[in-house]
């Protein structure tokens, strides 16, 4: 081989590593774009999923409250509806108001006493929330 052979080959390998070098960088650049449009609007869904999420729960709640006001009413007129006193309950303890939930239930035991499920649940409930005043009045006792 001459050396014009040689150069000739240097310089095409040198132009093929440039080319490869380019080739690389570009679907470097091109595979990461693809990803961050992937992920953005994922990204971005469940960012608005979860504001919806919480709109929608505290949609549901408020809903809840307002169907707890209606039992409430009903027992104004008529204090010894069963209907009336048993979805009370169901929406106090839905909303988390076990406290408030344990007169109708009460009631309910009086109104009902062959009730074993109602039993139970009262006995339940009322070992929950002596449990939550127990742990309130031992926090109470570490902050003062």
């Amino acid at each position: 081989m001459t050396s014009t052979d040689k150069e000739y080959m240097m310089a095409r390998q040198k132009r093929s590593q440039r080319i490869k070098k380019i080739v690389g960088l570009v679907s470097l650049v091109s595979f990461s774009s693809s990803m961050v449009f992937a992920a953005v609007p994922a990204i971005k869904n469940a960012i608005e999923n979860d504001t919806l999420s919480q709109s929608q729960a505290a949609s549901v709640e408020s809903s809840l409250k307002k169907q707890a006001k209606g039992f409430e009413l009903v027992l104004q007129r008529e204090p010894d509806n069963k209907t009336a006193l048993e979805g009370l309950v169901r929406l106090r303890l839905a909303l988390k108001d076990e406290k408030n939930a344990i007169a109708p239930l009460e009631k309910l035991v009086e109104l009902q006493p062959e009730r074993e499920d109602y039993k139970v649940a009262l006995e339940q409930l009322k070992k929950g929330v002596g449990k939550e005043r127990e742990s309130e009045r031992k926090l109470d006792k570490k902050l003062n």
